[in-house]
């Protein structure tokens, strides 16, 4: 997950309009990485780090009850991702202290684990988990119940959960990044939740955070041109929240919630475009 670029630039060619003419279109795409392409053999390799990731999500729907501390998940994680000669690639990036986010109730991302957070019935708690493995990175969040939780929130997973399905199927070669980001945010709306707009998904590879940029919603961002081909492998992942899509950080300068403290929830898988249609590799 990575901060969304849109709203800056539009309003920088806002500028360019009233002042001039348009920068040429060469030097604009130039100012993103461009995507990278996987052959088969890299591809396995991503499998093989998906699948590390998926065992840890998998742990968690065992783990996950009142009482359990966010920091007992992050070790949790530590052991599985160890057992398969990976390390995690969150620890150290950028500064983060911790091996996995764990973002609770109104956090919607980068929320560090702590030995005093305990996890309370009525809780939701979105927890993302990225690895290295062989050189390649595999990235998958999930949003999940703690107890017993109310009907709002449980339709705020469902919502969430269902956004990120309709991404993936929009995930085809021929298609473009905006068919991805159009279908979340066309499964979204009709919710009357609210799609999050200062993060985005990502291309991902030999690094966490590589091009193009896939919002949520439909803009005129360059990266939505970006001609979706068999190779491209990228993290699809729905951020929504309840009350509205602005969000502020923390001043652990890490933990993302929502502007008004209504819940968020935060659905995300590796995904790469084939020639048979779009494969998750974040799955066991």
């Amino acid at each position: 997950m990575r901060m969304a670029g849109e709203s800056m630039m539009t309003k920088f060619r806002r500028r360019l309009r009233r002042s001039g003419p348009r920068r040429p279109r060469a030097r604009q795409e130039r100012e993103r990485p461009a995507p990278v392409f996987k052959n088969p053999r890299e591809i396995q390799i991503m499998r093989e780090a998906g699948r590390i990731v998926a065992r840890v999500h998998q742990a968690f729907r065992e783990a996950i009850e009142p009482g359990i501390t966010t920091w007992d998940l992050d070790q949790l994680a530590v052991e599985i991702i160890h057992s398969h000669n990976a390390k995690s690639s969150f620890l150290g990036y950028r500064g983060f202290p911790a091996n996995i986010c764990t973002s609770i109730n109104e956090e919607l991302v980068h929320g560090i684990p702590n030995r005093g957070r305990m996890l309370l019935d009525g809780d939701i708690i979105s927890i993302d988990v990225g690895v290295f493995h062989r050189g390649f990175v595999g990235d998958s969040g999930w949003t999940y119940a703690v107890g017993t939780i109310d009907p709002e929130a449980e339709r705020l997973l469902r919502v969430t959960e269902e956004s990120l399905a309709a991404g993936i199927e929009a995930t085809r070669s021929g298609n473009r990044v905006l068919d991805i980001s159009a279908a979340v945010q066309k499964s979204v709306e009709p919710s009357g939740f609210h799609v999050v707009r200062e993060y985005t998904g990502h291309g991902v590879g030999r690094a966490m955070h590589e091009g193009p940029q896939v919002l949520n919603y439909v803009s005129d961002d360059v990266d939505g041109k970006v001609e979706l081909k068999s190779g491209l492998v990228v993290a699809i992942e729905p951020m929504v929240q309840i009350g509205t899509w602005r969000t502020e950080t923390l001043k652990d300068k890490w933990t993302v919630i929502s502007k008004d403290r209504s819940l968020s929830a935060h659905f995300e898988h590796t995904v790469a475009v084939t020639n048979r249609g779009p494969e998750i590799l974040t799955r066991l």
